[in-house]
């Protein structure tokens, strides 16, 4: 919320700017990534790091996942300094999802210096015409993107014609002064997304690890996990699926439920609107996705349900890509059917907790499962009887299934909270994105602009 009221703030002050339209030749100076061989490659205690095509995140911006370490020859001037400015004259495929997003060299932590591979081109503006901050976020507008994919060609992936990159066009404010103020206030919803990227990760991570403990090792009616096995051994027995407590049971998920149905053979017509499809598109790491959901009609439903009906509260999982995705059914979908390669479990809460029963479903130990017996394939599938008799692990007590859940639901609602709030952010970076880089909102910042008449 203060970052709104900033922004409110910011958007009141400021007056009418001016904007010239240049092309990029006549802002900037451009210097490709270095030409390599796979035996250029070195570990990272010889090597340089290595910004390479796979560290551009789609439109615009930095993973590590895709840095590498080199150790060939370069000049003093391909050597990159932190806040650099590069873009990819290379995509992946021919999508043209990547070539042309830029990102800004990160603080490596090293005394080493950063290089570039071929597959990106550094910008360097020229500082009474271009702030690189600003640069930096207008070359993520689709504007400046189309132009780059539009001088793009290849078979396979695309190539960025490099010769063409001077005469693209580039619209900016006059003054540098407006340019920093815009990059500032895009810049600060960056650094409030990247908090909020890691605290999602910090929580997945914790997450993780108590599902691990949570499943291994159980819940004690004080709500403290039991002493570890190395700790407490007769507190535990060995058993197909692993080490579990002694007051536990690997059974089968016919035996704990009321009812498991398949899905026919095939998804019924669609219609635009009527009784939803649940398929696997919409069964994503334990939550049901409204995305790309589609319905069929009465007749459809009726045919499709004959089998039984599914209700909100049952258990959906997926038999072929992916196999064992899971989620609930909401109560948002109270008369859905079932789509081609999902089947439905009704737990017994007699014997079984539903949340209980779905985050079991997502354990290591039941997914290690259905990876097996689906053959480990990314587009495996698992038979009906498969889903029928999969193994389940049981606590006796429902009342420590239930903890369990508690617990698990407790660390995925922290999950959604952070969720929620970043696709936020990511909806207010685009906004102002449109406003603040086209000059629909013009803009000034007079308190600069007096200052640079005081010292002119």
């Amino acid at each position: 919320m203060p970052l709104q009221k900033n922004c409110r703030r910011f958007w009141w002050s400021w007056g009418m700017s001016e904007w010239h339209q240049l092309t990029f030749g006549d802002i900037a100076l451009f210097k490709k990534g270095i030409n390599y061989k796979s035996e250029d490659y070195a570990d990272s205690q010889y090597g340089y790091p290595f910004i390479t095509i796979k560290c551009f995140i789609k439109g615009g911006g930095y993973q590590p996942k895709g840095i590498k370490f080199y150790d060939g020859f370069a000049t003093a001037s391909d050597y990159l300094n932190e806040g650099d400015l590069l873009f990819a004259v290379t995509d992946l495929t021919r999508a043209g999802d990547i070539v042309g997003s830029p990102l800004c060299v990160p603080e490596f932590g090293t005394n080493k210096r950063a290089l570039a591979s071929m597959d990106c081109m550094r910008i360097d503006p020229f500082l009474n015409l271009c702030d690189k901050k600003f640069l930096y976020q207008k070359m993520m507008l689709s504007d400046v993107r189309r132009q780059m994919v539009a001088y793009s060609a290849g078979s396979t992936v695309l190539h960025l014609d490099i010769k063409k990159v001077p005469y693209i066009k580039i619209s900016i404010p006059i003054s540098i002064a407006v340019q920093q103020k815009i990059a500032s206030i895009l810049t600060s919803i960056d650094t409030a997304i990247e908090k909020t990227e890691a605290l999602i990760e910090k929580y997945q991570q914790i997450k993780s690890g108590l599902v691990h403990d949570l499943f291994t090792r159980g819940v004690l009616p004080n709500g403290q996990l039991r002493p570890t096995r190395e700790q407490a051994p007769e507190l535990y027995q060995e058993t197909k699926i692993g080490w579990i407590p002694r007051e536990w049971q690997i059974t089968l998920c016919s035996k704990v439920c009321e009812k498991i149905i398949d899905c026919k053979n095939r998804t019924p017509p669609i219609e635009p609107d009527g009784h939803p499809v649940i398929r696997t598109p919409n069964v994503r790491d334990g939550k049901f996705v409204d995305r790309d959901l589609v319905y069929t009609d009465a007749e459809s439903y009726r045919i499709w349900t004959a089998r039984g009906a599914p209700v909100p509260g049952d258990i959906v999982i997926t038999r072929e890509a992916p196999v064992g995705e899971v989620c609930i059914i909401p109560d948002r979908h109270p008369e859905a059917c079932l789509g081609q390669r999902m089947m439905l479990y009704r737990p017994d809460n007699q014997y079984i907790d539903s949340i209980y029963f779905l985050y079991a479903l997502q354990s290591k130990q039941i997914q290690t499962r259905l990876d097996l017996i689906s053959g480990g394939s990314t587009v495996g599938h698992v038979r009906v009887g498969d889903i029928r008799d999969l193994w389940m692990i049981l606590p006796d007590s429902i009342d420590e299934q239930r903890k369990i859940g508690d617990f698990l639901q407790g660390a995925d609602k922290k999950l959604e909270k952070e969720r929620s709030f970043l696709e936020k952010l990511e909806l207010k970076k685009l906004g102002l994105m449109q406003d603040l880089l086209t000059g629909k909102v013009p803009v000034t910042v007079s308190e600069i602009a007096n200052q640079e008449e005081a010292h002119a």
